[in-house]
C-alpha cells in the first residue's frame, strides 16, 4: 500500500526518493524478500533484544504503548516499531525511548537500499529491515513489534523467537489479503505463533477461538487467553487483572475509550506470561497514566485548527478506519460528548467500507462533512455525504480539506470529531502544529 512519506530531512528524503524510483511496493505478502534483504545486511533480526510482537486488526497499537510504558516504568528500556507513522517518518522506529534521528534513519535506509535495491522489497519491508538493524545496533532491554499487515505472512514475522506475541481485537479489514472472513483472518493474525512462545490472546467468538487454537497448536504455541488463563474486571476507578500467579490492581487508562482497559490488561497479560524480562506490578499501574498514543480518540490541544472554531470548541482526533473500530470510538464519543451533539469529518481510504464505519456514529452526529484524503486513493467525498444521508445525519456536507470543514461549523461551543484514516490525522496533526514525539 502506498505510503507516499515525506521527509524534511533532505538526507532522509533522497532516500525515500530512492526507494519509490525503484517501484517497490507491489502488494504481495510474502517472507522471502524481506528475508533476502536481512540476509544481505547481517541477518540482524537474530540479534536482537527479547521481542514482544504484537498483532490484531485494532488496538495492537495501544496494547503496544501499554507495554513501552509498563517497560519504562520498570526502569527498563524499549525500541518499538509500529505503523503507518502520522506526522514524520521517524516514528516507525523508536530507540531506547526516542525516535530515530534523521541522521540515524538516512544511514540506515541508505545501507539496506544499497544492499537489497535489486531485490524489489516493499516500503514496508525495507523499514523493517531498517529498524532490526537499528535495533541490533543500539542496546536495549526489549523490542516491542507491531505487526504491520495480518501476520503470518507480514515482513516482521521473521523474528524465530519471540519472547511472547499477543493478539489485540480482531475484525473485518484488509480483506483483499488476509480473507474475507473473520475466521480467515484471525488464522492470518495467529500466523505469529512460535513453538513453545506464549501466544496471549483475548476473547473471541467460538470460531475465531477455535481457528487460533488450531493455527496455535500446529506451530506447538501455548494460548493464553482471557477468561482462562487470565482475566479482567473494570470498576469506575479501577482495573483489576488476575491470573494464576495472583492479582494486579491498575488506574484506569489515560487514553480515552472503554476499549482501552482491554488493551491495557492485554498488556499485562503479555508481559506476566513471558520470561525475560521482570516487570512488577507497581509498573503495570504507571503504565495506565503513562502511556501515549496519538491519534486514537485524541483530544487536540489548542492549536491553528482551534481558531477556526467558534470559542468552546473541542477537538478530537481519531484515525479508526474499520467496523470495528468505529464500535469502540462511538462508545467513546457518546461517553465524552455526554448528551451534545457531535460534528463529525471524516476521509477515507477507497478501500475502506464507509458504511461500517459511519453507522455506529449516525445516533450521535447533529452533522457530517466528508473530505479527501490527501495524497492517497479515497472515497470521493459527494459519496460519503451521501452514504451519511443515507444513515439519516441530519446535515451533511464537503469540504476540500479539514480546515474548511472546520471553518463551516457554526454551532455554539462545539464538539468535533475527525475520524476514518490515520493518513488524514496525521495531516490534522500537523495542521494543529501537534507532533507526536
Amino acid at each position: 500500500m502506498p505510503d507516499h512519506a515525506t521527509s524534511s530531512s533532505p538526507a532522509v528524503q533522497r532516500q525515500l526518493d530512492r526507494l519509490w524510483a525503484l517501484g517497490p511496493g507491489a502488494d504481495v505478502l510474502g517472507l522471502s524478500r524481506i528475508t533476502a534483504l536481512l540476509d544481505r545486511i547481517g541477518n540482524p533480526h537474530l540479534s536482537l533484544p527479547p521481542v514482544l510482537h504484537v498483532a490484531g486488526t485494532n488496538g495492537k497499537g495501544s496494547t503496544c504503548a501499554f507495554l513501552r510504558a509498563a517497560v519504562e516504568a520498570a526502569g527498563l528500556t524499549a525500541h518499538v516499531y509500529s505503523s503507518p507513522h502520522l506526522v514524520r517518518f521517524n516514528e516507525r522506529i523508536r530507540l531506547a525511548g526516542q525516535l530515530i534521528d534523521d541522521s540515524t534513519l538516512a544511514t540506515l535506509l541508505e545501507q539496506v537500499l544499497d544492499a537489497g535495491g535489486d531485490i524489489g522489497a516493499s516500503f514496508f519491508e525495507v523499514t523493517t529491515a531498517a529498524a532490526f538493524l537499528a535495533f541490533a545496533r543500539s542496546p536495549a532491554d526489549v523490542c516491542i513489534i507491531e505487526v504491520g499487515l495480518g501476520g503470518r505472512l507480514d515482513a516482521t514475522n521473521v523474528i524465530p523467537a519471540p519472547a511472547a506475541c499477543a493478539i489485540a481485537q480482531l475484525g473485518i479489514d484488509h480483506q483483499a489479503f488476509l480473507g474475507d472472513t473473520a475466521e480467515a483472518i484471525a488464522g492470518e493474525k495467529a500466523g505469529i505463533a512460535k513453538p513453545g512462545i506464549p501466544l496471549v490472546t483475548m476473547a473471541y467468538g467460538d470460531s475465531v477461538t477455535a481457528r487460533i487454537a488450531q493455527v496455535a497448536a500446529a506451530a506447538s504455541a501455548p494460548v493464553h487467553a482471557r477468561g482462562t488463563a487470565w482475566d479482567f474486571t473494570v470498576t469506575p476507578d479501577r482495573l483489576s487483572y488476575r491470573d494464576a500467579q495472583g492479582e494486579v490492581a491498575t488506574p484506569l487508562p489515560t487514553l480515552a475509550g472503554p476499549h482501552q482497559p482491554t488493551n491495557l490488561a492485554l498488556a499485562i497479560a503479555t508481559l506476566r506470561h513471558q520470561r525475560a524480562l521482570t516487570v512488577p506490578d507497581s509498573a503495570f499501574a504507571a503504565a495506565a497514566t503513562a502511556a501515549r498514543w496519538p491519534a486514537r480518540m485524541q483530544r487536540l490541544t489548542p492549536g491553528p485548527l482551534h481558531a477556526l472554531l467558534p470559542a468552546g470548541a473541542e477537538i478530537w482526533l481519531d484515525g479508526g478506519h474499520n467496523e470495528a473500530a468505529a464500535q469502540s470510538v462511538s462508545a467513546t464519543l457518546a461517553q465524552v460528548a455526554n448528551g451534545r451533539p457531535a460534528h463529525l469529518i471524516l476521509g477515507m481510504l477507497s478501500n475502506k467500507d464507509a458504511t461500517g464505519l459511519l453507522a455506529p456514529f449516525a445516533p450521535l452526529a447533529a452533522s457530517f462533512t466528508a473530505v479527501p484524503v490527501p495524497g492517497h486513493a479515497h472515497h470521493d467525498p459527494a459519496d460519503l455525504a451521501a452514504t451519511a444521508r443515507a444513515l439519516g445525519i441530519p446535515s451533511t456536507a464537503t469540504a476540500p480539506d479539514v480546515p474548511a470543514a472546520l471553518a463551516g461549523i457554526h454551532a455554539d461551543a462545539p464538539l468535533v470529531l475527525i475520524l476514518g484514516s490515520l493518513y488524514l490525522a496525521g495531516e490534522v496533526l500537523r495542521e494543529n502544529d501537534e507532533l507526536p514525539d
